[in-house]
């Protein structure tokens, strides 16, 4: 235990007044928050229900689906393949995956658009939508790199954009056989969005999309193992993520957090018992997937994360062993757009200040910044809430837990994070 000398009391108590009021207003169901400041953890926070049909508290050792909080962890499997040589981030997707040697892209479809992606909830909205001006032949393979920096041209389904329809199918395939005996595997979903026409020649510009998916099947080969089990062994094992996987075990499930809806009934705002399958992620996620996402699909608790963020602020060194070289964890926290990049990434809102590299948002200009933010703070959250940032110079992180649909970064991750910066 923490000796209650260092810990932050006061801003204990004002994040769990606003943490209570959120419960109370139905933002949320429950929610925690752990922070951690120079080694030592300063605050530690929850309110409200992990499963309010259950009567289950929110704790300590409740496990969240992480959504696309799982695509550093993804980025970080690149880093350590690139470390030994069994990865060059300019080398062609189609060295690993000759599925990508033949791609076209849609010539004229610009902007990012209202994607069913699990990330950052900071997009604008749709304004008109997109025509299509045909396609052209991919010059410049797509590589490893572009998918790091999601300028790959590879799209999360949408209805307004021609790129987002055909991912669109893939993802209804998916869904359609995600609980029967050929469920698609981390491969075959790489190779069926390899059919997809790019939004944009690749490195032309910038689109959340379905990149870190395919990273995962390039680990994959790369590597010569399942994603997951080189993801713990290199990883979840060594920094003693215990409760970190693709899915959860049937003696941990009680303690799977439900996820809720926000729904209007009466003219009153309530929440709901959500229980859709995102995705091709299997809402309950007992059993092993087929498709282990690697933008999507890891469950994990605030404490595992913690060992991870940790790890990264540490250099990558993390319970004692150096997972990463300081050199790289330097490459993979700098990262920036090209201006033609950015200019599409600056089409999110609450996200001015930051570019994008290595599936993480990074702080260039603190002043740009619709809320308190620190120059070189990097992190990224999930679709149902999770939320992950560490901040280098202040050697912080703060993680916060929540399971609400299509909540990525909301209102209440502002309010909390912008409490933990004005007093830490």
């Amino acid at each position: 235990m923490i000796p209650m000398a260092i810990r932050s009391v006061g801003l204990e108590k004002k994040l769990q007044a606003v943490m209570e009021q959120a419960v109370e207003n139905c933002d949320v169901a429950g929610v925690n928050l752990l922070v951690e400041k120079e080694g030592e953890e300063v605050c530690y926070c929850q309110a409200g229900m992990a499963d309010r049909e259950r009567e289950r508290p929110m704790d300590r050792d409740t496990i969240f689906r992480l959504y696309s909080q799982t695509k550093p962890i993804t980025a970080a499997a690149a880093m350590i393949l690139m470390e030994r040589g069994q990865l060059d981030l300019c080398q062609p997707i189609a060295d690993f995956l000759p599925s990508f040697s033949k791609q076209a892209y849609f010539a004229g479809e610009e902007g990012i658009g209202q994607s069913a992606a699990g990330g950052a909830g900071h997009k604008t909205d749709l304004q008109g939508g997109f025509l299509s001006k045909g396609e052209k032949p991919v010059v410049q393979p797509m590589r490893v790199y572009d998918l790091l920096r999601m300028t790959s041209g590879m799209v999360y389904p949408d209805a307004m954009t021609a790129s987002g329809r055909q991912a669109a199918a893939v993802f209804e395939e998916m869904d359609r056989r995600l609980f029967s005996e050929n469920a698609m595997t981390t491969r075959e979903v790489a190779d069926k969005l390899a059919g997809c026409t790019l939004a944009f020649a690749p490195g032309s510009s910038w689109r959340y999309g379905t990149s870190a998916d395919v990273l995962g099947a390039v680990v994959e080969v790369a590597s010569g193992m399942k994603f997951g089990e080189f993801l713990e062994k290199e990883l979840f094992g060594p920094l003693g993520m215990k409760d970190t996987a693709f899915w959860v075990s049937e003696d941990k499930q009680s303690r799977l957090a439900a996820a809720y809806e926000e729904v209007v009934e009466k003219g009153r705002k309530a929440l709901v018992r959500y229980e859709g399958n995102h995705l091709d992620i299997s809402n309950r996620m007992e059993k092993p997937p087929a498709f282990e996402s690697g933008g999507a699909g890891l469950a994990s608790t605030l404490d595992d994360y913690m060992c991870f963020a940790r790890m990264l602020l540490g250099e990558g060194m993390g319970n004692g062993i150096q997972i990463l070289m300081p050199s790289t964890v330097r490459y993979m926290i700098g990262a920036e757009l090209m201006k033609t990049q950015q200019a599409a990434f600056d089409q999110w809102l609450g996200l001015e200040g930051f570019s994008y590299g290595n599936f993480m948002r990074i702080c260039k200009n603190p002043g740009y910044a619709c809320g308190l933010s620190r120059e070189g703070e990097y992190g990224w959250d999930g679709w149902l809430g999770c939320y992950f940032a560490n901040f280098p110079k202040e050697k912080m992180t703060l993680l916060i837990g929540i399971q609400k649909k299509d909540a990525g970064t909301f209102s209440l991750t502002r309010k909390l994070r912008n409490m933990v910066l004005a007093e830490l």
